[in-house]
């Protein structure tokens, strides 16, 4: 494999990490966990390797702390994106993106096959 080359996982998880909405957020264990591959550290050498092109403040850690890298742009690009926040840390109730929907809940589907958001 070229240095230019991205392996399949790492282009799996920036493709998720780049459809996480404004406002919303996914930890490192998350997204493994979405992609059914991997852990949370998997996840984090894809961000520290490959990552910089894409929304990269919007994966946080478990506890809603955000990556301590860049000097603290991360918590500037975070509530810039209007992300709930507990201080310094993502609040995670509010934020948690499922990776489902563009609002952060799982949609449903009613019998008659309509989504419900």
């Amino acid at each position: 494999m070229s240095a230019r080359e991205i392996p399949l996982f790492a282009q799996r998880v920036l493709d998720v990490v780049d459809s996480i909405p404004r406002g919303k957020v996914m930890a490192y264990g998350d997204i493994a966990e979405f992609l059914g591959e991997g852990g949370p550290r998997q996840v984090g050498r894809v961000m520290s390797t490959w990552g910089g092109g894409v929304a990269w403040h919007r994966v946080v850690h478990a506890d809603g702390t955000p990556a301590p890298c860049h000097d603290g742009q991360a918590l500037l690009l975070l509530r810039k994106d209007g992300t709930p926040m507990r201080g310094d840390r993502v609040d995670l109730k509010n934020a948690r993106w499922d990776g489902a929907s563009p609002s952060g809940r799982r949609s449903r589907r009613r019998a008659t096959g309509d989504v419900i958001e």
